[in-house]
């Protein structure tokens, strides 16, 4: 359940600026209900159908119908395609970080919102985060709904031209950093509670990363974990050291 960290290799910025405006709530939250002349190309697109992954019913292309264990795999290691060499993983990485730039750039065009958009290979996942997006870090606090929802989006749009399962991670205005340190602190008072304790310790439910933090901290501080729970409620346990 860990992910693998390699240093990050930058390949680039896309500028998506344009003027701010008022009262986009509405229209971000229901941009996948808006007509087809609107949606961004990479999503509309006829010409690399996306197969249907693991719990998600054939055909539908809403990554909303895929649940949250089937999402689980966000907390494991990647693993690319069998003989890949690190050149080709390389080059696979950063051309879905572009696909995703594209689809985020005209994404922010369509909704008149500004923010730059980073291209970056972290370990074997390709990571793309949107800056300078005021309204977007607003309307994404204070749990960072709004960047799921965003994610899944971005990975259906690479998934779409690629016709391969993306595990692209994206962040907004490093939303993801601030929020890791704060699991990361919730992680080690629980780690705490399971030492002096000795008993199992139950955390709030989380989402697929939040448990990833998780189970990092717990493995390193020598102690098991284990995601228990459905869908909204899934959570992590964290267990003393037997």
């Amino acid at each position: 359940m860990n992910d693998t960290t390699e240093p990050q290799q930058p390949t680039g910025t896309t500028d998506a600026s344009a003027p701010d405006a008022t009262g986009m709530d509405a229209e971000i939250i229901t941009l996948d209900e808006q007509p087809e002349a609107v949606k961004p190309d990479a999503v509309k697109s006829e010409d690399a159908k996306a197969e249907p992954t693991t719990g998600e019913a054939e055909g539908s292309a809403d990554p909303r119908a895929a649940s949250d264990e089937d999402r689980e795999d966000d907390d494991a290691p990647v693993a690319g395609p069998a003989g890949e060499s690190r050149q080709d993983r390389l080059k696979r990485l950063e051309e879905e970080g572009d696909i995703a730039a594209d689809y985020l750039e005209e994404l922010l065009d369509i909704a008149d919102l500004d923010g730059d958009i980073d291209i970056d290979v972290d370990g074997d996942r390709a990571s793309v985060e949107v800056r300078g997006a005021t309204q977007l870090k607003k309307m994404n606090e204070p749990r960072g709904e709004l960047l799921d929802a965003l994610q899944e989006l971005t990975r259906l749009a690479v998934q779409t031209r690629t016709g391969d399962r993306s595990r692209l991670m994206l962040d907004i205005c490093g939303f993801r950093a601030q929020h890791k340190e704060s699991l990361e602190d919730l992680a080690a008072d629980a780690i705490a509670q399971a030492k002096s304790g000795g008993a199992p310790v139950p955390l709030r439910p989380m989402n697929p990363f939040e448990r990833k933090v998780v189970h990092d901290v717990a493995k390193r501080e020598g102690l098991r974990s284990e995601s228990d729970g459905d869908g909204k409620d899934r959570h992590v346990v964290i267990y003393p050291a037997s």
